[in-house]
């Protein structure tokens, strides 16, 4: 497996906790959906943020094809990489085309107008995501569901090696949750794309993730396949709750199942 991006010993937080992510080492290899997962507060979206320079990690490093990132310029970073938040506000009268289009800005010089490829390239992320028949409305007159794949289609726009996400399935019913999941699969699978991101349901993150890092209190509990991570010993360790993991009678994919407080005596 060809490493694409590598965590090493990072380290790093915010001004007034420094140590929320402390010592954690992974890769992700080329074409892998990798997904982060945790309790609340143990330092998932923290980590993404340090391996976006949204934020500068305290100690360690972060190395995207063998170059460390914060020697990368940021228009190169940019093009190479593309993130997806929980919460993408756009608060200008864009319609979902323009919204696209500003995917293109890394690509363009300064002052510089969108090109008929850059157009080319835009009209093809509308249609990769299904979102061409949204080209004139407004970002606003969307669904949840809509919106996100415009979203996602503005990141694949800038031509990223690698694509990071938080939380893409945050607020949607099931129905959008897996479209929006089937999609990823999909570009991952058709495209090459390198996919890492943070999720909250750990059902979703084994039937859709090829390799999981477990994170817990800021470190690294356990990384590997779902078969390996998602295991009840593992649930119980980091979330404090009674878990059965069962196997996904379609997928055989591992399986969480709550336990009510009340059925083991609480």
């Amino acid at each position: 497996m060809e490493t694409l991006f590598e965590v090493e010993n990072l380290r790093g937080g915010y001004h007034r906790r420094k140590d929320v992510i402390k010592g954690v080492s992974f890769k992700i290899y080329k074409q892998d959906i990798l997904g982060i997962i945790g309790p609340n507060g143990s330092g998932k979206t923290t980590l993404l943020r340090l391996m976006t320079r949204l934020l500068n990690p305290q100690a360690g490093s972060l190395r995207l094809e063998g170059e460390d990132i914060r020697c990368m310029g940021l228009l190169e970073f940019c093009r190479k990489t593309a993130c997806v938040g929980q919460d993408m506000s756009i608060n200008f009268p864009f319609t979902v085309f323009e919204v696209v289009l500003i995917g293109r800005t890394p690509h363009l010089k300064r002052l510089q107008f969108e090109t008929k490829k850059d157009l080319a390239i835009a009209r093809d992320c509308l249609s990769m995501t299904d979102t061409s028949g949204l080209s004139g409305k407004y970002l606003d007159e969307l669904s949840a569901g809509e919106r996100q794949r415009v979203i996602i289609a503005k990141a694949l726009a800038q031509e990223p090696v690698l694509l990071f996400l938080d939380e893409p399935t945050s607020h949607l019913d099931i129905t959008h949750q897996i479209q929006i999941l089937d999609l990823l699969k999909k570009l991952n699978r058709d495209n090459g794309l390198t996919i890492a991101m943070v999720l909250h349901d750990l059902n979703l993150a084994s039937e859709y993730c090829n390799r999981l890092v477990l994170i817990n209190e800021g470190s690294i509990f356990k990384e590997g396949a779902p078969e390996e991570v998602l295991t009840y010993q593992n649930i119980e360790a980091v979330y404090k709750t009674v878990v059965v993991v069962e196997k996904n009678p379609i997928s055989n994919k591992p399986y969480v199942i709550l336990v009510s407080g009340r059925k083991h005596g609480n």
